[in-house]
Parts: C-alpha cells; sequence; structure tokens
C-alpha cells in the first residue's frame, strides 16, 4: 500500500465556505481513481495548521490548486512553502497541480505572477510537448497538443534553474515541468487532471469564463462525445483514462 501526503492549499476559511468537496478531498478522489493498488491518504492543511505529520512513512506528497487571492511568490503563501520544503528536504517525491506546480517555482527561486493573458479557466488547450516532455515519464500517453481542465490566474513567469519545461501553450508558456536534482523530485502542471468534468463544468457556470451551454457541455464531455466534439475535444480527452494520465504515470514512478 502506498502513503501518501495531500498538502491541501486552500486556507480553512475558503473550504468551510464551500459546499463542494475540498481542494484535498478532491485529490484523494482522483489518485484513488488512478490505481487499482490500495492507497493510504493523510490530508493536511498548513494554512490552518502547519506543522506536519512525521513524514518518513510517506512515498509521495501532492500539492493542491488552491483559491487564495494571492501568488506564491507572496509572503502569506509562507506556510506552504515551508511544508514544501519540508517535504523535498525529506526525498519525497512530490506532485503539484497549478497552485502546487507554482508554489515548486516559487520555492526552488522561479518566479510566479498572474498571467499577462488573463485567467484561463475552463479547458487548458493546445498544450504541446517538449522533446524533454515527450521522453518524460509524466506525461507518457499524452498526444501533443492535448487539453485538461484548467482554473487559473496565475502563471509560473520564470521557471527555477535546472528545472526542464515539459509542455506549454499559447496561453501559458509552462503548463508542466519537472525539477529532479539535489535529491528533489518534483512534477507538475499548471492544469488540473483531478478535476471531474462535472467538477469543472460546475465550478465555471459558478465563476464565469465560459457560456453556459458549453459549461453544460464540459460537464458531460467524459460521456457525451457530441458535447466533447463541440468544445473542440477528442472524443476521449476528458475520461478519466486520459485525464488522470500525470496521476496515473506518477503514482506508477513510486
Amino acid at each position: 500500500m502506498r502513503n501518501i501526503l495531500i498538502v491541501d492549499s486552500n486556507t480553512p476559511e475558503l473550504n468551510a465556505a464551500s459546499d463542494k468537496p475540498t481542494p484535498g478531498e478532491t485529490y484523494a478522489a482522483a489518485l484513488r481513481a488512478s490505481t487499482t493498488e490500495a492507497l493510504s491518504v493523510t490530508v493536511v492543511t498548513p494554512y490552518a495548521d502547519p506543522k506536519l505529520p512525521p513524514l518518513g512513512p510517506f512515498d509521495g506528497a501532492v500539492f493542491t490548486g488552491s483559491a487564495v487571492e494571492w501568488s506564491t511568490d507572496d509572503p502569506r503563501a509562507k506556510p506552504l512553502a515551508d511544508a514544501m520544503r519540508a517535504i523535498f528536504a525529506a526525498g519525497i517525491p512530490t506532485l503539484g497541480s497549478c497552485n502546487g506546480m507554482q508554489l515548486a517555482a516559487s520555492v526552488l527561486n522561479g518566479s510566479t505572477d498572474a498571467s499577462p493573458n488573463g485567467r484561463e479557466d475552463g479547458i487548458a488547450r493546445e498544450i504541446h510537448l517538449t522533446d524533454a516532455g515527450r521522453a518524460h515519464p509524466m506525461l507518457a500517453g499524452r498526444q501533443d497538443g492535448y487539453a485538461a481542465p484548467c482554473v487559473h490566474r496565475d502563471e509560473v513567469r520564470r521557471l527555477p534553474e535546472g528545472a526542464v519545461l515539459l509542455a506549454g501553450n499559447g496561453h501559458s508558456p509552462v503548463q508542466a515541468f519537472a525539477y529532479e536534482r539535489d535529491g528533489i523530485r518534483f512534477w507538475g502542471m499548471q492544469y488540473h487532471p483531478e478535476f471531474t468534468p462535472a467538477f469543472i463544468g460546475d465550478l465555471i457556470r459558478r465563476i464565469g469564463g465560459m457560456s453556459d451551454a458549453a459549461a453544460g457541455d464540459l460537464q458531460v464531455a467524459d460521456i457525451d462525445a457530441e458535447a466533447a466534439q463541440r468544445l473542440g475535444l477528442r472524443s476521449d480527452e476528458m475520461a478519466a483514462p486520459v485525464r488522470l494520465t500525470e496521476l496515473r504515470n506518477w503514482l506508477a514512478s513510486l
């Protein structure tokens, strides 16, 4: 059984204000859907309590996305940054989505900020693999020009020295990167493979960013090929076997 630590990157206030599963709960469900292996999952929320459990038992750690108003370069992100530094120091393989990837860039001396292209909400489209991305195990099975669920304002503006760019698109040049040196193994995505179409479609209905019709199509894009086609997606692109590619590959690598 794999022991996974999930770092929920929301504040307790944000989680309490929502009637939806927390980022930590969402990621736990997605990881379990990505494998037939039994997983033991522990969720911590550093913005509520910065103290981590003993790290020795964990095979891997995940940093979720976040709805906080500040970027990961902001001093207010310190509880998350301290948690990531401790996990890196323990040599635990780490995965990050959205804010989780941005946090790694900040911790490793890159930088993040709001995208000059504005928000990218609903679907990140035309994500192209770099040569390194084509060869990297995190993206094994991904087709060039793929799409994935997303919702973000900030992006990685400068990669840390030693990081390897794996994928990008016209909106955010850094859609995936890896950092594997000095005892650290981090894989990250700007997008959200952990979000089901039903979840991201409902979120976009509430916050905007797509028409109601498009958001409705997104909600069923994993089970309705015509809805996927209307969105300009491959018929299987939002279905779990494709959407969860990075999570499945990361678990297999542990």
